[in-house]
């Protein structure tokens, strides 16, 4: 069987560390340079006067593909989206508790149907690679239907996609509720027919402790418990209302951190979305067990929840992705979350550089999700997911782009003005799978 070999030129760019823990050594750029892949695995990157000419002379095997002054980054990682919120994307008007009673839970109802489920998962997976997206933690509901129908169209697209039933026994409608053993018995069926399978993890999915017994979340900790090394995602301390209302549903906890961690929620692989108002404790439980973050700076905006500190996260080295938070988000597109994170943390006078807003998207997302040297650089052995970016994508691009001089100026203004036009093709394990028209 014939190895498929693949170098890609263009200008290559992934980081190896955080941004923050010094930004000179945080990234590596290759200018010209090459991304070698071997059967949609990474073999080496550098730059192309050092690596073509000898791989060439070594073999002529290698299909060349050329993106001269193009940009190629690692696939975008979305660490929390909503697969059935798509429709509902831009919905006017209320803060997050009414929101979710007035828009989220009447769509959803919806997903039932794995028809209309595997119709919206296509659309919604076709939107990701458009975006330059490839990899995404994603809720589904609390239908099994819309696990599966998830699960078959990633896999059928060779994707690396986690994905988990949806958990609610309370405060919802009745047509959206389980139980703790049903829900149990639904996510244990789940997990062993698709974590695992391929390019395809499980998480285990508590909408959000109002939602949820204790009853229920203890049964969130027994799976996790049995399969160790499946996720947890669920939302913490997203709106003030809301953090009110966890104190009344729980008053034994220590705080809305607590309630997750007294079943057994708060470890490796667990993934809180937004954890905009949290307390010192909180943020040093997060730390000592290795949880992560997902900061969803659009749906924070739109749903006026409030600004979350990057510095504070930084300063207890937590890892943060970002996270669109589609439909309450406003964008499937990184880039475009990106430069909304920017603008959160100017408000709050901490400085965020085109790096670390291009680190979050990529490797930043990798270690919350704890997928470090799978995907997110181009380490050897990573999986070939990458994405070809055009930074003369539109008009005004075109004509700014000429005006930059340093290599962060480039960045920054694809960030702040960059969308899903920059996107010009998505690769997934060295294939081809978007190409925008031209």
């Amino acid at each position: 069987m014939s190895v498929l070999k693949t170098v890609i030129c263009g200008d290559i760019l992934d980081f190896v560390e955080d941004p923050a823990k010094g930004q000179d050594t945080s990234y590596r750029y290759f200018s010209p340079g090459v991304l070698v892949i071997e059967d949609g695995i990474v073999q080496q990157a550098g730059l192309e006067a050092d690596i073509l000419p000898a791989l060439l002379a070594e073999s002529s095997d290698y299909q060349i593909q050329r993106y001269d002054n193009k940009l190629i980054i690692p696939g975008m990682i979305d660490t929390h989206v909503h697969l059935p919120q798509t429709e509902m994307i831009g919905a006017y008007g209320e803060q997050l508790l009414t929101w979710l009673t007035e828009y989220a839970f009447p769509t959803e109802k919806k997903f039932s149907d794995e028809d209309y489920a595997r119709e919206i998962s296509k659309r919604f997976l076709d939107e990701l690679l458009r975006n330059g997206t490839t990899s995404a933690l994603v809720f589904c509901t609390v239908h099994p239907e819309s696990v599966n129908a998830f699960f078959k169209e990633s896999q059928a697209r060779r994707l690396r996609m986690i994905a988990g039933k949806v958990m609610m026994d309370r405060n919802c409608p009745e047509d959206l509720s389980d139980c703790p053993e049903t829900s149990y018995d639904d996510s244990r069926t789940l997990i062993e027919k698709w974590h695992n399978v391929d390019r395809l993890s499980y998480a285990v999915t508590p909408r959000f402790a109002p939602t949820s017994t204790p009853e229920q979340l203890q049964k969130c900790g027994k799976l996790l418990e049995e399969y160790p090394d499946v996720y947890m995602h669920t939302h913490l301390s997203e709106n003030g209302d809301e953090i009110d209302w966890v104190k009344q549903l729980f008053p034994e906890a220590k705080d809305y951190l607590g309630v997750y961690e007294d079943a057994g929620l708060v470890k490796k692989r667990s993934v809180f979305a937004h954890a905009i108002h949290l307390s010192d404790r909180e943020m040093e439980t997060l730390a000592c067990n290795h949880a992560s973050i997902a900061h969803c700076p659009t749906s924070n905006l739109f749903l006026g929840s409030g600004l979350f500190n990057l510095a504070r996260c930084e300063k207890h080295d937590i890892n943060v992705g970002l996270g669109t938070d589609v439909g309450a988000g406003t964008s499937f597109s990184l880039l475009q979350t990106s430069s909304e994170a920017y603008k959160i943390q100017q408000l709050q006078k901490h400085k965020m550089s085109a790096f670390k807003g291009l680190y979050l998207a990529t490797l930043g997302g990798a270690r919350a999700l704890d997928l470090e040297g799978t995907i997110g650089n181009f380490l050897p052995g990573c999986e070939a997911d990458f994405v070809v970016l055009d930074d003369h994508a539109t008009p005004f691009l075109k004509f700014r782009l000429p005006h930059t001089e340093t290599l962060h100026e480039r960045l920054f203004a694809i960030m702040i003005l960059g969308d899903d036009r920059c996107i010009q093709e998505t690769f997934i394990m060295g294939e081809s799978v978007h190409k925008r028209d031209l």
